[in-house]
């Protein structure tokens, strides 16, 4: 086996290193048209139309359908095929984001989302975006999960889905990665730049530019370490 095949290919980051480019006059115009003169179910309606297709028209509808319903919308974003969601007014969508498709972001009626400039994720992904904040440059993997919310499971007279709710913030900052399938629990803040590793069930807070990995998910190494094992073959 040699080098390439052992080490693979080296390529440049395509997402992460993206120009943020305002989005046409038009098309802000034609979102600010429709956030006039449709109500929220209207739009809804309409988004459904444009959901699942694939054409560069189908694209910029969704995005701007979803400039019309957010709280906040940036420029740059790409919301790809099948993308569902619920109480999207809570939304804040920073510039240069990237929507994988498939992806379902759970809001809720007063909660609250913000996803930083650069983010890029992954198809299939779930949030439950009740109290939720995702800061710039932040990689998250297919399929990955995050949820916001747990039952108190108290009385234990009665069944779970009974008991009240405990929403709880989860914080993922600045230029983390997510692993593919990883599931962040309720109450967790993942630290920046920090690896979380595919498959992880992340349990416990995660410190700044450290790695985790593993059911749950326990610390592995710095990252300065491995860096420094690299300079050091």
């Amino acid at each position: 086996m040699d080098n390439e095949q052992q080490s693979g290919r080296m390529i440049h980051a395509v997402h992460g290193l993206s120009k943020i480019d305002p989005d046409p006059q038009f098309e802000k115009e034609l979102s600010a048209h429709l956030q006039k003169t449709h109500d929220q179910d209207s739009l809804l309606a309409l988004y459904g139309r444009f959901a699942q297709g694939l054409s560069e028209f189908d694209i910029m509808m969704r995005r701007t359908i979803w400039r019309a319903l957010c709280r906040s919308f940036g420029d740059s974003v790409k919301i790809n095929d099948g993308v569902g969601f619920k109480h999207i007014e809570t939304f804040e969508i920073g510039s240069s984001v990237f929507i994988g498709s498939q992806t379902y972001i759970q809001g809720r009626f007063d909660g609250h989302l913000k996803i930083g400039d650069h983010v890029w994720i992954g198809p299939q992904s779930y949030f439950d975006a009740r109290d939720l904040e995702i800061e710039e440059y932040v990689g998250w993997g297919p399929g990955a999960k995050v949820l916001g919310s747990e039952h108190t499971a108290m009385p234990i007279d009665i069944p779970i889905l009974k008991t009240d709710l405990q929403i709880k913030p989860v914080r993922i900052r600045a230029w983390a990665d997510i692993g593919t399938n990883a599931i962040i629990l309720p109450g967790i803040t993942i630290g920046k730049g920090a690896i979380v590793g595919a498959g992880a069930v992340v349990t416990e807070d995660v410190a700044p530019f450290s790695i985790v990995a593993g059911v749950p998910a326990r610390f592995l190494r710095w990252r300065a370490d491995a860096e420094d094992k690299t300079c050091n073959r």
